[in-house]
């Protein structure tokens, strides 16, 4: 397994000799084998790669379709074994009230993790359900205890973050990367219709960047979702943000090639003409 020191110390390498970080999220053993053979910076696995690879989209995750924690401790042995040499980070559901967190994360570090990420997460709820959430004990706060927690435990954490609010807390709980989140990732069978546009999303990463840097100098931040979903959107947003390391992607990194490129080979396979 990968130590903390030495996935941070990878990453500022990465970023020192003018690269970007990039993270990808794996659903399957063969994702997670092909983004690192694709030169991926962090692995991360949590419950929405499941469904996303099932055909659903990602917000499923966020749903009552399953135990969060239980599936991305499932899926571990699927992917765990199949990695070589890139840390590996899991999708905790910190809201959890039916898990020991503190004990659960010392499970995961036991199993090969090599830190976590906070997901599901409510900052993808608003409006009147989210504040219910935050009103009876279920609230983001919860996911700030957790990373907290994890970097107790010296465990790599990279939390979504989805205002400059939030990235201050997160920053201040000792994350080591940030990710603001721009929401479900659009494009593809199973994308999202609805988002910000490019430019809003620079304006809102740089905002979370900028709160978070105050904080802790030293902390990453990588951009994630909404219309940040080809290699291009993902260009078009660093080089127009001051200080954003690179990018994450989930749906971006499996869900969307792997329709491609299983749609376009069908076709070419239906394009065979036969002898007469």
């Amino acid at each position: 397994m990968v130590q903390r020191a030495e996935a941070l110390r990878r990453l500022q390498q990465t970023i020192k000799q003018g690269g970007v970080i990039v993270g990808a999220g794996a659903g399957t053993g063969l994702s997670a084998r092909c983004v690192e053979a694709g030169g991926v910076d962090l692995i991360i696995i949590y419950n929405s790669g499941r469904y996303r690879m099932a055909g659903r989209g990602s917000l499923a995750g966020l749903l009552p379709y399953g135990d969060a924690n239980a599936i991305v401790v499932e899926m571990a042995n699927e992917v765990l074994p199949i990695v070589k040499n890139t840390p590996v980070l899991a999708g905790v559901c910190g809201t959890d009230p039916f898990r020991m967190i503190p004990y659960f994360l010392r499970q995961l570090k036991e199993m090969g993790f090599a830190g976590v990420q906070n997901f599901p997460t409510v900052g993808l709820f608003d409006g009147t359900f989210r504040q219910n959430l935050e009103e009876t004990g279920m609230g983001f706060g919860l996911e700030v205890d957790m990373i907290h927690a994890a970097h107790e435990l010296d465990l790599l954490t990279a939390p979504y973050v989805f205002n400059p609010d939030e990235a201050r807390a997160m920053a201040e709980a000792g994350a080591d990367i940030l990710v603001p989140h721009m929401g479900l990732t659009t494009k593809g069978s199973i994308g999202a219709q609805t988002a910000v546009t490019l430019d809003d999303a620079v304006t809102r990463i740089q905002a979370m960047h900028d709160a978070a840097k105050k904080v802790n100098p030293e902390v990453l931040v990588l951009c994630h979702g909404g219309p940040i979903a080809e290699p291009e959107d993902a260009a078009y947003v660093l080089q127009r943000t001051s200080g954003v390391a690179g990018f994450f992607g989930a749906s971006s990194m499996e869900r969307l090639p792997t329709e491609i490129a299983i749609t376009e080979n069908t076709r070419r396979f239906k394009a065979i003409q036969r002898g007469e």
